[in-house]
């Protein structure tokens, strides 16, 4: 049992997996003397463009005895009328018989490698009796859609009797035509009888538009009845041999149809053959299509009635016979032009196995990947979309030397990588109108246009960023854009859009997005800064992902920018000089304090010895006494210095903060008209003597200044007796603030000074 299943799997095994790629004619008919020339496909590779091809007669016995080779092999039979010629450019061999033979009839055999292993394709090669008379019949041979000319001879006793021509079927003589006008209504318009001359005792029987129903034997009469005159003639048509056409499964083909008519209204159209005898239709300039190849077919009209039909990613099912034709009824009709094609499509493809169809979401993008030959790298590349319109057609999107249709500005764009055989298109801001059907295409080798259908379905993009931005000249700007988690392995990057691609750009990563609810800490904010921005960043920028050299998912934003208007400036002079106003007033505030106080920065016993306290309008002095002058230099002394001292440091920490508050204008909220300067741009406060007032009251620092003790030394902690408020200040809170730190360290200055002015 075990030996009769392993039997029966080697049997069926090589009918199922040695399906041969080799492809030519399957039926050849030739006329006795004439010549044959056979073309056989096969596989572009390589190897099969140099291996032996051959070609050889199957005998009874399964045998097939070679008849000629590529290695120079010829025998005997062929010897002065037969060569094998390959053409590896186009992957075909040609076998060239001539002075044909009856006995040349039979089947054959065209090759590569050895006989026996299944590299070959079947060639039936039929050769019909030539003209001339047979067995007291005269042969006759006329092509299909051709002109027949029958010689018809007579006696000349009835040259003036009726001339007449029949044809034979079964028992019957049916007319055709006859000299007194009558014709037969199949032959209408086509068969007529010619008497040139009766001294020639010839008339002719011409029939016009042969048809293959027209094959058959007829018989010339003159005269009626019994004395008749009659002779027979055989007519052979020769059947049209299909035009071949050699597909890879994926590939595309095109069918160039020139089927003779020239007629312009003519309708146009591709059938195929399913029984021999009905052609169902494919497609014609109507804009009939069958389903089965929407979307991958298209029919462009050429001049003087030719057409031509392409067919793209190719089913093994597409395989078998077609023909071209022209009738209003969009069908093959007896007596009208037609082309007969043969379609074989090759199963060992070279073609790669890329998605037919892409999926995207409204708002998001696709990455359509687009084979060519890898030979012709060079070759331009473009998009196309496929329109279902009555003549067909597929107006280019985008090509690789720039151009992009208008209305796709920003958001398509054609990368030559990843390189060796493909393409990248990307398209983003899909809408719904965008569904639909794109072909590939390059101005090179036409078997490597590929469609791919364009589907939106339900969903959010996965890539989040503002679609619209502005930034101003001169300033510096940076544009985010989060990535959630699943593509945390993948390539991050930006990229400016222009008519030649998009040209990659610096980013940084900022760390995870909170774009994201539902992801873990591998999602990720990466941005873009553009320092200083220039009235030419202006454009689309786009977002996106990449796995090695395959382009993924992307995002485009149109950044504006806009010129730094008049109106803008002044405002923001206005915040500036607001803020230094605030500064200024602080400065003289303090200033004026000091003036009509200065003993406020003297201590207790300074005090004793100048005398009692002042009031800051006047300074009391015995000009008679010399120990009231004595006091009264002690006190000037005590007094200008420290004065001298404020006052220079206040005039470089003004220049400080003047500098400071310029070189963040930045900061400046031009929509408030606040000045917003953080105590960050003083560096640190405890350098003017502060112990971190950041959060200290403004109440608190006034009543160190101002309060009931305002003879007294100013105490370093003061602005630690309060808890900080975490409340927002104002600007001139903030530079209160800063000078009172200022003053307080200017406080314990003097009082050095009074230990030891002389040292001064």
């Amino acid at each position: 049992m075990g030996l009769l299943f392993l039997a029966c799997l080697l049997a069926v095994f090589p009918v199922v997996s040695m399906k041969s790629p080799i492809f030519g004619p399957q039926e050849v008919s030739r006329v006795e003397g004439g010549s044959v020339s056979i073309t056989c496909y096969y596989p572009d590779s390589s190897v099969n463009r140099h291996t032996r091809k051959y070609w050889c007669r199957q005998g009874a016995q399964g045998r097939c005895t070679t008849l000629i080779s590529s290695e120079g092999y010829i025998s005997k039979d062929y010897e002065g009328r037969a060569n094998l010629t390959n053409f590896p450019e186009s992957n075909t061999f040609v076998v060239n018989i001539d002075h044909l033979t009856l006995g040349d009839a039979g089947r054959y055999k065209c090759g590569l490698g050895i006989n026996s292993r299944g590299l070959s394709f079947d060639v039936s090669l039929e050769v019909l009796q030539g003209p001339g008379l047979h067995n007291g019949v005269d042969v006759y041979i006329a092509d299909l859609r051709g002109t027949a000319t029958i010689k018809c001879p007579f006696k000349p006793e009835n040259s003036e009797k009726r001339k007449s021509v029949c044809k034979k079927t079964d028992q019957l003589c049916v007319l055709v035509v006859d000299s007194y006008g009558n014709v037969n209504s199949n032959y209408k318009d086509r068969a007529e009888i010619d008497i040139p001359d009766t001294s020639q005792l010839k008339f002719s029987f011409i029939m016009k538009g042969v048809r293959l129903s027209d094959a058959g034997m007829y018989v010339c009469q003159t005269g009626d009845g019994p004395s008749s005159e009659k002779s027979n003639a055989y007519l052979q048509v020769l059947k049209p041999e299909p035009e071949l056409l050699y597909g890879d499964l994926r590939g595309s083909v095109t069918f160039d149809c020139a089927p003779g008519s020239k007629m312009p209204d003519t309708v146009r159209f591709l059938c195929r053959k399913r029984n021999g005898e009905d052609c169902d239709m494919v497609i014609n300039t109507l804009g009939q299509k069958d389903q089965a190849f929407e979307g991958r077919i298209l029919l462009i009209l050429k001049e003087e009635g030719s057409f031509s039909v392409h067919i793209t990613n190719l089913r093994k099912e597409d395989a078998g016979y077609y023909l071209c034709g022209t009738h209003s009824d969009r069908q093959p009709q007896e007596g009208y032009p037609t082309q007969p094609w043969q379609l074989f499509v090759n199963e060992e493809t070279v073609m790669p196995q890329i998605p037919s169809v892409v999926k995207g979401v409204v708002g998001g993008s696709v990455a359509v990947l687009c084979p060519y030959n890898p030979k012709e790298a060079d070759s331009l590349k473009y998009w196309c979309r496929w329109e279902d319109t009555q003549n067909g057609r597929c107006q280019p999107l985008v090509e690789s030397e720039g151009l992009v249709k208008e209305q796709y500005k920003g958001r398509l764009t054609l990368h030559e990588e990843p390189g060796n055989g493909t393409y990248t298109v990307i398209l983003n801001q899909l809408t719904p109108e965008d569904a639909g059907f794109y072909w590939c295409l390059t101005n090179g080798d036409n078997r490597w246009r590929y469609m791919v259908e364009l589907k939106i379905v339900e969903g959010e993009p996965g890539l989040k960023a503002n679609k619209n931005a502005v930034a101003r000249v001169g300033e510096t700007f940076k544009l985010p854009c989060h990535f959630p988690c699943k593509y945390y392995s993948f390539e991050k990057y930006w990229c400016k859009w222009n008519k030649r691609g998009c040209k990659t750009l610096p980013s940084q990563d900022e760390g995870p997005s909170q774009a994201f609810v539902n992801c873990d800490q591998k999602s990720q904010i990466i941005s873009m800064t553009l320092n200083p921005v220039s009235k030419a960043d202006e454009g689309w920028y786009w977002c996106g992902v990449k796995d090695g050299p395959r382009y993924g998912e992307t995002m485009a934003v149109y950044l504006s920018v806009e010129e730094r208007v008049k109106g803008s400036q002044d405002i923001s002079q206005i915040d500036s000089a607001s803020g230094e106003e605030v500064v200024e007033s602080s400065v003289r505030e303090v200033e004026s304090k000091v003036i009509q106080n200065p003993r406020l920065f003297v201590d207790d016993k300074t005090v004793k010895d100048v005398g009692d306290p002042v009031d800051g309008s006047k300074v009391s002095a015995d000009a008679s006494s010399s120990a009231g002058q004595s006091g009264s230099s002690t006190v000037l002394v005590s007094t200008l210095v420290p004065l001298g001292l404020v006052l220079a440091v206040g005039g470089v920490v003004v220049a400080v903060l003047r500098a400071r508050h310029r070189k963040n204008v930045d900061r400046v909220s031009i929509r408030s008209y606040r000045t917003d300067i953080s105590m960050s741009d003083f560096e640190n406060s405890k350098d003017f003597g502060a112990n971190d007032n950041m959060g200290a009251s403004p109440v608190t620092q006034e009543t160190t200044l101002g309060g009931k003790d305002e003879c007294g030394t100013a105490t370093k902690n003061t602005a630690e007796t309060e808890e900080p408020k975490k409340a927002k200040r104002s600007s001139k809170e903030e530079a209160d603030m800063a000078y009172t730190a200022f003053l307080l360290q200017t406080n314990n200055m003097a009082a050095k000074v009074q230990e030891g002015p002389e040292k001064v």
